[in-house]
């Protein structure tokens, strides 16, 4: 089981912590070429070894993901942001080190993306979280509307509740944007490590759709036009 997925598979914080611990051990005996005998470590020692990947990614997403057992709800839209970097754009500085680019601009790029499909990533998992009683959007965004925890646990849909949302998903927008501002100086083999962009637009739209209403059943299905998205990006040449 790898990081991401302990936090949603354990019921005590002791057992995800030991978890995590097994997964920093592994990445140090990777790094020594002695990996442990378990599947998934095989594949990432070879991996490593294959694209020369950077150790501090993985274990940025592993101390990141550690600290985020605690199960509370970000302090700030910032903290979201700073969990994102260390995992989802960390995932794509070593996305991209397999494709062979090292590159700043596309490190940028890949800054900005991570921190979208972060953000995005919470908002698409907060009708999921709100059945099981927990709310992790950022309580500054909340606060400053007037919304509490309960009336997303609730389910209500009023003005304010909207305006959260609209608030945080307009952060992920920006962070899209950010990213494309950089496209002409980003090396066209970085392009497909960008690919996630598809999804990540296509939400936002869904969203801006249905007024911001987060518990609309339709930001719960997968379009069937995803595909079709993917391969216009991939034909354009753009992300």
């Amino acid at each position: 089981m790898c990081p991401f997925q302990i936090k949603d598979s354990i019921t005590q914080k002791t057992t995800g912590l030991m978890r995590m611990q097994f997964w920093r051990d592994a990445v140090e005996d990777i790094y020594s070429d002695n990996p442990p005998h378990q599947p998934v470590a095989t594949e990432l020692w070879r991996a490593v070894k294959k694209h020369n990947l950077t150790k501090m990614w993985f274990m940025k997403i592993i101390d990141e993901r550690e600290k985020n057992l605690d199960d509370r709800p970000y302090r700030n839209i910032q903290e979201l942001e700073t969990y994102a970097e260390n995992t989802q754009s960390a995932l794509l500085y070593l996305t991209l080190e397999t494709l062979g680019v090292r590159d700043i601009h596309a490190d940028h790029a890949a800054s900005h993306i991570g921190k979208a499909q972060g953000i995005v990533t919470c908002l698409r998992a907060t009708p999921y979280h709100c059945t099981r009683q927990k709310v992790f959007l950022p309580m500054d965004i909340c606060m400053l509307h007037g919304v509490s925890q309960e009336d997303f646990i609730r389910g209500k849909q009023e003005k304010n509740v909207r305006d959260v949302i609209y608030d945080i998903a307009s952060q992920a927008h920006i962070h899209l944007e950010h990213a494309r501002s950089f496209s002409k100086k980003v090396p066209v083999k970085a392009y497909p490590a960008f690919f996630c962009t598809v999804a990540l637009d296509d939400y936002l739209y869904n969203m801006r759709k249905v007024d911001f209403n987060i518990f609309h059943p339709s930001l719960q299905k997968t379009s069937t036009l995803l595909p079709l998205y993917l391969y216009i990006r991939s034909w354009k040449t753009t992300y």
